[in-house]
């Protein structure tokens, strides 16, 4: 089976924790254990004086990019319930020419 991976744009992240509460009912982890989580970084002021706030959705050890799901024909709970859809699934190969293709602020997680 290919290996899949998870791109995520944190451009359009807007640290609504969606991503994190699908996740949590969907893995039904315990309350110090998670999926995926949203980390908060410092606001930011760049050189046009604009200021930004930075938000990284990053998935953790308890994350599966949601096997079954995604054997039944689904997105992974994160994926479906992001609401700035700045999450997606694909291969490793996809999700690098999506991110070779953004350039900055994306990564690719493979879980």
């Amino acid at each position: 089976m290919t290996q899949m991976a998870l791109y995520i744009d944190y451009e359009f992240c807007s640290g609504c924790h969606s991503c994190e509460v699908a996740c949590r009912n969907e893995i039904e982890c315990g309350i110090d254990d998670w999926g995926i989580k949203v980390l908060e970084d410092k606001p930011r002021q760049h050189a046009d004086g604009s200021w930004h706030w930075d938000y990284l959705a990053l998935p953790g050890e308890l994350c599966d990019m949601c096997e079954e799901r995604v054997a039944a024909g689904k997105l992974p709970a994160c994926v479906q319930s992001c609401q700035a859809k700045c999450l997606e699934i694909g291969t490793i190969e996809e999700c690098a020419q999506k991110l070779a293709a953004k350039g900055k602020k994306a990564a690719i997680l493979v879980p």
